[in-house]
């Protein structure tokens, strides 16, 4: 089964000179004690489609979500620090304002001159912003002329801020939502094959409807993580205290017999008799787990298995790490998968967000990665086939 890849407009395909642009950036980034910002990724990525539109012109007006306050206002999730961080990256001053809607706001944004650039309050603060309020909407399209949906990570949201916004203004997609639709669209659509993907983390619940639509489309899939040990018991091993969803034995079962020769599982894995880093390990046949140990990453001869099927292959996508990669002893299945995969010569490689993101870096080969996605939750919701709500309202290309 073959789909069109999706194909957005972008701001490259608009006139931005003079307009007012309300751009949706994902600037949810952690934060130390004091309210300093800990990693500025998000913030960098968002720089490209901020520099553009500044050098052509427009006056920048950025709206984002910091946290989780529920429609409350939360003062240590104030985007000061970020509006902060995000002045000293472009060079030049951001103001933030204290609301993302009023009086104030108004006033600010019509102070505005090209190449400016404005930080309005946490939407998050406003219970009418994850309702999706068609008012609060109207109210943040009232500000300008063009939206832009840059904010990839919540584009499986449909919030006032990265949907119902389109509903009221023209919406296209800022360079960094047309990267993401770009590599995952082309990776679902029309891989360059072989197409082999990498599905882990802790719950195959979190996974099937991924493994579902992925199965038809790609040469090899390779299983690890917590959620291969409920393959395990689908095959009839014992996984002695491993983490394991019984309720999903039989659905595992099915796609091990829909997967057949493509499914592939760990042939052998890493346990631990506790869960800790202190635990003491050791490696065994994925069929011979004993009683009260645990499985806590893939093993040496998987990750060489793995490895061997990933030669060859034109387009890769990664979603959730092999094993517990937070405990060192247990990193070394993930390491030397994203070894593996960064060092394909000529293949179009794909990490999804969250935990694989953090896993490449944590390998020290990022920079070898063809594109690693900002959106954990939403590039897993794409590789389901699932329509994102923020990347739908968007206009289509001529």
């Amino acid at each position: 089964m073959t789909t069109t890849p999706v194909c957005k407009k972008t701001i490259r395909n608009v006139d931005v000179d003079g307009k007012r642009v309300l751009v949706r950036v994902d600037f949810n980034v952690p934060q130390d004690e004091s309210g300093r910002v800990t990693d500025d990724t998000r913030i960098r990525a968002a720089l490209p489609t901020i520099e553009y539109l500044r050098q052509h012109g427009a006056r920048v007006i950025l709206t984002s979500h910091l946290g989780r306050p529920k429609g409350k206002v939360v003062d240590k999730l104030r985007l000061d620090p970020v509006a902060d961080r995000l002045s000293a990256l472009l060079g030049q001053p951001v103001r933030k304002l204290s609301d993302a809607i009023g009086p104030e706001v108004r006033e600010a944004v019509l102070a505005m001159r090209p190449g400016d650039v404005l930080l309005l309050e946490n939407l998050r603060f406003y219970p009418e912003e994850e309702a999706n309020d068609s008012t609060f909407a109207r109210q943040l399209a009232s500000l300008a002329d063009l939206y832009v949906n840059d904010a990839f990570g919540t584009a499986h949201r449909a919030h006032a801020s990265t949907e119902g916004v389109a509903h009221y203004m023209p919406a296209v997609a800022g360079l960094l939502m047309a990267k993401e639709i770009e590599f995952l669209g082309q990776a679902l659509g029309s891989p360059r094959r072989p197409f082999v993907a990498i599905l882990g983390g802790a719950k195959v619940s979190d996974k099937i409807a991924v493994i579902d639509n992925l199965l038809p489309k790609v040469d090899r899939l390779l299983i690890g993580g917590g959620m291969a040990n409920t393959f395990f018991l689908a095959k009839g091993y014992d996984v002695g205290d491993s983490l394991v969803e019984v309720e999903k034995v039989d659905v595992a079962r099915d796609l091990l017999a829909r997967g057949g020769d493509k499914l592939v599982l760990p042939s052998d894995v890493v346990i631990a008799d506790a869960f800790s880093a202190e635990a003491t390990a050791q490696v065994v046949a994925a069929e011979q787990v004993p009683a009260k140990w645990r499985i806590m990453d893939i093993g040496p001869d998987t990750v060489r298995r793995y490895s061997q099927a990933l030669q060859g292959a034109h387009t890769v996508v990664w979603n959730g790490p092999m094993g517990v990669f937070e405990f060192e002893p247990f990193a070394a299945g993930t390491i030397g998968l994203a070894h593996a995969v960064a060092d394909l010569p000529d293949a179009t490689t794909i990490v999804g967000g969250g935990d694989s993101a953090a896993a490449v870096e944590a390998a020290g080969v990022a920079a070898r990665i063809t594109h690693i996605s900002t959106g954990g939750g939403a590039s897993l919701e794409f590789l389901e086939g699932k329509v994102l709500p923020g990347v739908a309202i968007l206009q289509d290309c001529e």
